[in-house]
Parts: C-alpha cells; sequence; structure tokens
C-alpha cells in the first residue's frame, strides 16, 4: 500500500481495521465511530454513506453487516484515501466509493429509494460571513460549502427506500433545523440520543434516526458520557471503541 507524504495508517478502534489519514486534511474523530455504532443497520441490503470523508463510517459499518455499501465524497483527495484504506482491510469488494457532489449525485442516480439505510455525518455549521480556513479540506468538512443541511437530508430522503433509515450526528445546537427538515422530507425521526463529554457537561453530539415514511413515535435513548469524573473514557464508551458493544441502544 503506498502512501503519499504526510499518510499514515492508523489503527482504527475496533477489530484490527486500519485507515489512511493525513494531517494536511480532516481526519476522522468520535463523531464518526458513534455514528457508526448507534445507527440501526439491515442485515444484508445497501448502505450508502454522505459525507464520507476517509472512508471511516463504510469500514466500521462492515464489522456490523453484509450489505454493499456506498460511498459518497466530494473531495478528491479524501476519496482516494477512502479507495485505498477499503482495498488495505480487503473490503473492496463490499466497499465502494464515489467521487461526486452528493447533491448531484443522489438527483442523477437510478438508485432513488434503493437504500436500506443512509448514514451522514455532514459539516456542522454553515457557511460563516467572515473568512473560512485556509485549509480547503477542512473548510468543506466543517461548514456547508458544498451542501447546506436541507440539502443534504433531501439527498438522504431520494436514496432511502419507504421504510428504510437514516442517521445523522449532529451539534444538539442544530436539532430543531434537523427534526423540521427530516419531517419535511418524510423522514420522520425515532431515536435520539444526546452526547456530553463529561456527566456535568451540556451534550456537544446529538445522534439520531430517523424513518422513511414512518409513524411519529420517538424514543429518547439514555446519555451517552465521554469522560468520567476523572477525565477518563467511561466503561460504555471503550466498549464503544473496541467494538464490544455492537449498537448504541441504550
Amino acid at each position: 500500500m503506498l502512501l503519499n507524504p504526510n499518510e499514515r495508517i492508523d489503527d482504527l478502534v475496533t477489530r484490527d481495521l486500519k485507515i489512511i489519514q493525513s494531517g494536511e486534511v480532516f481526519s476522522f474523530s468520535l463523531d464518526a465511530v458513534l455514528l457508526a455504532r448507534f445507527c440501526t443497520v439491515p442485515h444484508a441490503g445497501r448502505v450508502a454513506d454522505l459525507c464520507s470523508g476517509n472512508g471511516v463510517i463504510p469500514i466500521l459499518l462492515s464489522t456490523r453487516t453484509k450489505a454493499h455499501i456506498t460511498g459518497v465524497e466530494i473531495q478528491e483527495r479524501l476519496w482516494d484515501m477512502a479507495v485505498r484504506s477499503a482495498a488495505l482491510n480487503g473490503l473492496a469488494d463490499r466497499i465502494e466509493f464515489v467521487c461526486r457532489d452528493l447533491r448531484e449525485w443522489a438527483r442523477e442516480t437510478a438508485q432513488h429509494g434503493a437504500f436500506d439505510l443512509v448514514t451522514v455525518n455532514p459539516p456542522y455549521m454553515p457557511v460563516p460571513s467572515g473568512d473560512l480556513s485556509a485549509n480547503e479540506h477542512v473548510a468543506i468538512a466543517r461548514h456547508e460549502v458544498k451542501g447546506t443541511l436541507e440539502e443534504i437530508i433531501a439527498a438522504s430522503a431520494r436514496l432511502v427506500r419507504s421504510g428504510g433509515r437514516m442517521a445523522m450526528v449532529h451539534r444538539p445546537s442544530r436539532l430543531i433545523d434537523i427534526v423540521t427538515l427530516l419531517r419535511k422530507y418524510r423522514l420522520e425521526p425515532k431515536r435520539v440520543r444526546f452526547v456530553h463529554p463529561r456527566p456535568s457537561a451540556e451534550a456537544n453530539m446529538v445522534l439520531i434516526e430517523s424513518l422513511r415514511d414512518g409513524k411519529p413515535d420517538l424514543r429518547l435513548m439514555p446519555p451517552l458520557i465521554v469522560y468520567n469524573e476523572k477525565q477518563q473514557y467511561t466503561t460504555e464508551l471503550l466498549e464503544v471503541f473496541h467494538g464490544r458493544a455492537t449498537e448504541l441502544h441504550g
């Protein structure tokens, strides 16, 4: 496996998987791992991961399902890393990555309603009125430069079948917007879980799963705490990291 300058191969947090990372582009973090463990996966079928980055979510999902997984990433450098990471783990026959603008791909693909699950770890912040990060890769990953929250949810709704699921991780401050847009596009919120950095701290992440054409019936899952009072990872968080907790269903 050939690496470009400044790239490295990191161990993923579960089952001896590896992924290609670079300090020059946006690297995966805890939110991607939690989303891959939180979502309800089909035993087989088809899964799409939008805003796929360097492919961490599809690679983690491969440990939970036999479904064929398609990752969509607009940045060519991250897409290339994802393709090579899938090959590095012997997953090239189960995971494919598409280098496209997800908005265009969702409109143009003949796979409307073809996916049992759509996952997405999108940019969290609207485009600011001031300057973006000088690093283009980081700016696109953090801000809605290549797709607004509504555009990403609309694309997800086109791709997922009726009765299929869409799972997202985001910031709690955007929760009202998220729920409003999910319902607008017939994605009914079914499970929500807040992630707190410490027991006494406000939540800084929210995991939300919706059902296409589902009936209103929301379950609020127990909070997930990242660090305990000793600033050590909690037992539950470590179980997620090491793949012993196969789902974050509470």
